[in-house]
C-alpha cells in the first residue's frame, strides 16, 4: 500500500511539473496561469487532465491561405466595380464616414475582409419567417447550397430540412452540411444517412476523437452560415430545431435574430465555409464557381468579421471595444450571455462617463444558467457608473445584436462573454446602414420595454445562497 502511495506521489508530481512547465510556455493571463498550476497542485491527476482538456486556447491555420483567397474575391469584385457603382466611390471604397472607417480599417486588418457596398439585407427576428426565407433559398439553389450549424437538432424541424436538402442533392446540387462535433451530439449516422444516400456530403467540425492531432472539447464552432449558389448568404443566431420555434414549453418562446444578405458580402461568408470546411474535411472548395461575380443588388454597406481561436488577439473584442470607443449618443446591446471581460467593462463604464447611454438587455430565463449567473455577478459594478441593465422576462432571448448612435449595427453568432471573445469560432456581420441600424435598434427597444430594470438595490436584495452561487459562477468565467 506504501508502495502504491510512493508511485501515486510521484505520479502527481511529474504530472504537476509538466504543467507547470507547459503554463509558463505559453504566456497566458497571469491569473489564468496560477489558476492552472493551483489546479494541478492542489487537485492530484484531476488538475492535469483538466489541464490536458481545457487549457488549449488556440487553433493554428495558416492566414496565409485567407489572405490569397480574399485577395481573389477582392480582385473579381474590383474588375466588376464601376458597372456596380455608377457614380459612387466604389464597391470597395463605400465613402464612411471617418469614425465608422475606423472601425472597418480594424476589422479589415485583423480579418483580411473589407466592408462592401452593394448588398442587400433582410433581418427576419421570428423563427418560422427565417426558416421560410432558407427553405425558399435552398429549393432556388441551380449549383451548391453550403451550410453550418452549430446545432442541428434530430426532431421535426431537423428532419424537415435534412430532407429538403437530401432532394435538392438528387437533383444534383452539390450540397455540404459542416455540424459542430459538440453542438451535434445527438446526432447519429441514422440522422444523417439520408443526406449521405442522396449524395449530400455532411462533416464534422473537430470531432471528439483524443488519438486525433487536432481537437478540443471547448473549442467549438458556433457558426452558422447558409451560402446558396454563391450568391445568397444567411448569417444570425439561429440554429436548426424545435425549440427555436418556440416549440418546447421550458424554453419557449424563444427569440432569434437572422439576417440574409445577397450581394459581395455573401462571398466572404462562402470563403469562411470554404476555410471551415477544408479544415474539417481537406477539401479545397477554391474553384470559380463557388465565387461567382457580385452583382450589386441593395445599397447597404457590409463587413463579415470571422472571429475565433486560431487569432493571437481576439478581433472581436477590439471590434466591439471600437464600437464602444466611438459611440455618441447611445449604445444598445441585446446577448443571452452577458459576461463581460475587464476590456469591455471598462468600455463600457468609460462609455457611461462620457454621458452614453448603454442599454444592456439580458433574458431571466436561460438554456445554461451558470452563465446567467456568472453574469449577474458583474452587475453592482455596472451600475453604480450608470449603465441600464434589463432582465427580459417575456421568453429566451437569444439575439446577438449590438447598435451604435442608430448609425451602424453588428448582428451574428457571438454573446458578449470570454468563450465567444476567444474560445469559439464566430461570425458577425457589421452592417454601416442606417436604415438596418435603426429598425434593429427598435427591436431591442421592444425587448426593453418588456423587461425589468435591474437597480442596485435589487442586486443586494438577493439572498445568501443566490450571492454565493453567483461568485462560484463569476470562477467560471474565462470558460463561459
Amino acid at each position: 500500500m506504501e508502495q502504491v502511495a510512493v508511485w501515486a506521489l510521484g505520479l502527481h508530481a511529474a504530472l504537476t511539473l509538466l504543467v507547470v512547465v507547459s503554463v509558463l510556455r505559453q504566456r497566458k493571463e497571469p491569473m489564468a496561469m496560477l489558476a492552472w498550476i493551483f489546479a494541478g497542485v492542489t487537485l492530484p491527476l484531476l488538475g492535469a487532465g483538466f489541464y490536458w482538456l481545457f487549457s488549449a486556447t488556440r487553433v493554428r491555420r495558416k492566414a496565409r491561405r485567407r489572405r490569397r483567397r480574399v485577395a481573389h474575391i477582392l480582385a473579381g469584385i474590383k474588375a466588376r466595380a464601376p458597372a456596380l457603382s455608377p457614380g459612387s466611390e466604389g464597391v470597395l471604397a463605400p465613402g464612411l464616414p471617418p469614425e465608422l472607417a475606423a472601425v472597418e480599417r480594424i476589422g479589415q486588418r485583423l480579418s483580411h475582409m473589407p466592408a462592401t457596398a452593394g448588398n442587400a439585407v433582410r433581418v427576419y427576428e421570428e423563427a418560422n419567417a427565417t426558416y421560410a426565407a432558407l427553405e425558399e433559398a435552398i429549393r432556388g439553389a441551380q449549383h451548391h447550397i453550403h451550410l453550418q450549424y452549430y446545432i442541428w437538432q434530430p426532431d421535426e424541424t431537423g428532419r424537415h430540412f435534412r430532407d429538403l436538402v437530401a432532394e435538392k442533392a438528387r437533383q444534383g446540387v452539390e450540397c455540404r452540411l459542416l455540424l459542430d462535433a459538440v453542438g451535434c451530439l445527438r446526432l447519429t449516422r441514422r440522422f444523417t444517412r439520408p443526406l449521405t444516400v442522396a449524395g449530400c456530403q455532411v462533416a464534422f467540425f473537430m470531432p471528439l476523437r483524443p488519438l486525433r492531432r487536432r481537437w478540443s472539447p471547448h473549442l467549438r464552432n458556433h457558426r452558422k452560415i447558409a451560402v446558396i449558389d454563391g450568391r445568397t448568404a444567411f448569417i444570425g443566431s439561429q440554429n436548426i430545431g424545435d425549440e427555436y420555434r418556440g416549440w418546447r414549453k421550458r424554453l419557449s418562446p424563444w427569440y432569434d435574430t437572422h439576417m440574409r444578405v445577397d450581394g459581395p458580402a455573401a462571398l466572404f461568408l462562402q470563403q469562411i465555409f470554404a476555410e471551415d470546411w477544408l479544415f474539417a474535411t481537406r477539401e479545397p472548395l477554391s474553384s470559380a464557381v463557388y465565387f461567382p461575380q457580385a452583382a450589386c443588388v441593395g445599397r447597404s454597406v457590409v463587413q463579415i468579421l470571422p472571429t475565433g481561436p486560431e487569432e493571437d488577439f481576439s478581433s472581436l473584442a477590439q471590434v466591439v471595444f471600437a464600437a464602444v470607443a466611438t459611440a455618441r449618443a447611445d449604445i444598445r446591446i441585446a446577448t443571452p450571455y452577458f459576461v463581460p471581460d475587464p476590456a469591455l467593462r471598462m468600455a463600457l463604464v468609460h462609455a457611461g462617463c462620457r454621458g452614453v447611454r448603454v442599454q444592456v438587455v439580458v433574458p431571466t430565463r436561460s438554456d445554461a444558467p451558470v452563465v446567467l449567473w456568472a453574469g449577474r455577478s458583474f452587475y453592482p459594478e455596472l451600475l453604480e457608473d450608470g449603465l441600464e441593465i434589463y432582465e427580459f422576462d417575456g421568453g429566451v432571448l437569444h439575439s446577438k445584436i449590438v447598435t451604435v448612435d442608430d448609425r451602424w449595427c453588428m448582428l451574428g453568432t457571438a454573446n458578449m462573454d470570454t468563450r465567444s471573445f476567444r474560445l469559439n469560432f464566430e461570425v458577425t456581420a457589421l452592417v454601416y446602414d442606417r436604415e438596418v441600424a435603426q429598425a434593429l435598434s427598435a427591436s431591442i427597444e421592444r425587448y426593453r420595454q418588456r423587461a425589468r430594470r435591474i437597480m442596485p438595490r435589487d442586486v443586494w436584495r438577493r439572498g445568501l445562497a443566490a450571492q454565493l452561487g453567483q461568485g462560484a459562477a463569476r470562477l467560471l468565467a474565462p470558460l463561459l
